[in-house]
Formats: C-alpha cells, sequence, structure tokens
C-alpha cells in the first residue's frame, strides 16, 4: 500500500511549516521520503506534504534521466532567482494517472537548508529546475495541475500517453 496522499486529500493543500529542528526526526522524514520516491515508477521528487507531514521538506533526484545528478535534500527550500519560461510536460505522484503541459522556468535559482540545517544555494537548469519548481510548489499547497492553463487541452491520461507511442 502506497504512504502517498492523492488529489484531492486537503493535506496536499495546506502550506508547509518551516522546519525549525534538525534532529534525528528530520533524518527520518528524509529517509522515509527516499524511499517511498525511490518506489514509485516516476519518481524523481517527492515532498513532505505528499505524505501528509506538514514540514517543509523535499527531495529532488533526476539521475534516472540526468547521469551524474544526485540527490538533493531541500529543507525550507526558497526560490530566487527564475530564467525564462518554457513548456513543461509533468507528472506527480499525487495525480498518477495524469500529466500535463504547463509553464515553467527553464532556470532557477534556490535557497535551502541541508538535513544537517546548512545553507544552501544553487542554480538549477533543466529538468531539475522543473522539479525543484513542482517540489517547491508541494510545499506551498500548489499542485501542478493547478498550473494548467487549459485543463480539456492541457492535461494528458497517461493510459492515452502509453498507447499514443507505439
Amino acid at each position: 500500500m502506497s504512504e502517498i496522499r492523492f488529489f484531492p486529500d486537503p493535506v496536499l493543500r495546506q502550506k508547509a511549516r518551516p522546519v525549525t529542528a534538525f534532529d534525528a526526526s528530520l533524518a527520518q522524514l528524509v529517509r522515509k521520503l527516499e524511499k517511498i520516491m525511490r518506489a514509485q515508477k516516476h519518481g524523481i521528487g517527492i515532498a513532505a506534504p505528499q505524505i501528509g507531514d506538514g514540514r517543509a521538506v523535499a527531495l529532488v533526484d533526476v539521475s534516472p534521466r540526468v547521469p551524474g545528478a544526485s540527490l538533493i535534500v531541500l529543507v525550507n527550500p526558497r526560490i530566487l532567482e527564475q530564467g525564462r519560461e518554457i513548456l513543461s510536460r509533468e507528472g506527480c505522484m499525487s495525480l498518477p494517472d495524469y500529466t500535463a503541459d504547463l509553464k515553467r522556468y527553464d532556470s532557477v535559482t534556490a535557497r535551502w537548508q541541508s538535513a544537517d540545517g546548512r545553507e544552501h544555494e544553487s542554480k538549477f537548469q533543466g529538468i531539475e529546475a522543473i522539479c525543484v519548481q513542482h517540489e517547491i510548489d508541494h510545499l506551498n499547497g500548489v499542485l501542478f495541475l493547478d498550473r494548467v492553463a487549459c485543463l480539456k487541452t492541457d492535461m494528458h491520461s497517461r493510459t492515452m500517453n502509453k498507447h499514443s507511442r507505439r
């Protein structure tokens, strides 16, 4: 049984609270998030609200798609700068049957803390930037479908996508 919360679970709409305790409980949450993310077919990112935890913690690991990338633990992340807008095709573990076309930024500069409380700042590009934006949205109670211009034309069934690729 999955521990992922699915839309329309109200926890997905709640703004996550900042982490103030960088302790064993936080380390346990990070391990749990990583385990659940890696068990998902398309899992390259996950946010604590997706498993019902209200802390501002997200993980991003695009290494299945980008050689050389690695796991990033984002605690209390925020975006400082954005690049140019692009069209992105995204999916979400909390809406597993759909993907959608939406606008994101091709690069973002973010600041966050690691699980031990150290401050970090980095510029992300491409799919990693898109994933960082997606997970930070989760921490703000925003789902990718909220960013879709037209649900009728821009939402796609994963089943339909699978059949259309043959």
